[in-house]
């Protein structure tokens, strides 16, 4: 996932998420930590579904900008074998001042069930000068030790705590849920019900990055990215 959109933030403190009978149940325990492992069942994720908050339909695009900088989500008609799991393929294309600095293949895949979004990992490939100059950030879930974490879980619940990467030294992202009922306010007009995400990662402990995502759409900011196109790609 994206990494160049970090602030310095005090981390807060926060509440846990419970694994339950092989499907996550969302609880405010206060004074947890953040969920790492998650009792499900592999074979009945799917590479395809969608989350209220996150899509994963081959096809489905979004489209964000902030100053000189352009981010183009693009879920592919591919699917990739991670951990034992067939997962779907989302693009990650990164762009600053029209010039390609990053573009990364991320694997997820979803809990019909309960619509728990998992990341099973992802590879990297950062640019200068139009070519390729290093993988930093590229994990795989069930390599060197690494696990998969959620992405976004079905229901979301302010207070909730989960990693999203289970990389160590790798790759460590984790995310607390701040709110679920924020309005906001994008180019392509003021969404409701929006859920907004701390994410943290102990690899980085005096930084944070803010993310939100609105139902029906997925993510609409990323830090100083905001949404300016959603829908069918094109």
């Amino acid at each position: 996932m994206r990494r160049t959109v970090w602030l310095p933030v005090a981390l807060a403190a926060g509440l846990l998420v419970l694994g339950v009978g092989g499907w996550i149940a969302w609880q405010n325990v206060r004074g947890g930590s953040f969920t790492d492992e998650f009792p499900v069942d592999r074979g009945a994720l799917s590479a395809t579904g969608r989350n209220p908050y996150f899509v994963l339909e081959p096809g489905y695009q979004l489209a964000y900008e902030g100053g000189t900088e352009r981010l183009v989500i693009t879920v592919l008609e591919a699917t990739e074998p991670v951990d034992g799991v067939v997962t779907r393929v989302v693009e990650e294309r990164e762009t600053v001042g029209g010039t390609l600095v990053e573009v990364s293949r991320n694997f997820f895949a979803i809990d019909p069930r309960t619509l728990d979004v998992y990341y099973f990992g992802e590879d990297v490939d950062d640019y200068a000068n139009g070519q390729v100059v290093g993988h930093q950030g590229s994990w795989r879930s069930g390599v060197g030790g690494a696990r998969f974490g959620l992405m976004m879980p079905g229901e979301p619940s302010a207070g909730a705590k989960y990693h999203q990467e289970v990389a160590p030294g790798v790759a460590q992202d984790r995310a607390e849920i701040i709110s679920t009922t924020d309005t906001v306010q994008t180019p392509v007009g003021t969404l409701t019900a929006v859920v907004t995400v701390q994410e943290t990662s102990p690899l980085e402990p005096l930084t944070s990055a803010a993310k939100q995502y609105a139902p029906g759409i997925g993510m609409v900011r990323d830090g100083g990215l905001a949404l300016v196109r959603y829908g069918p790609a094109g």
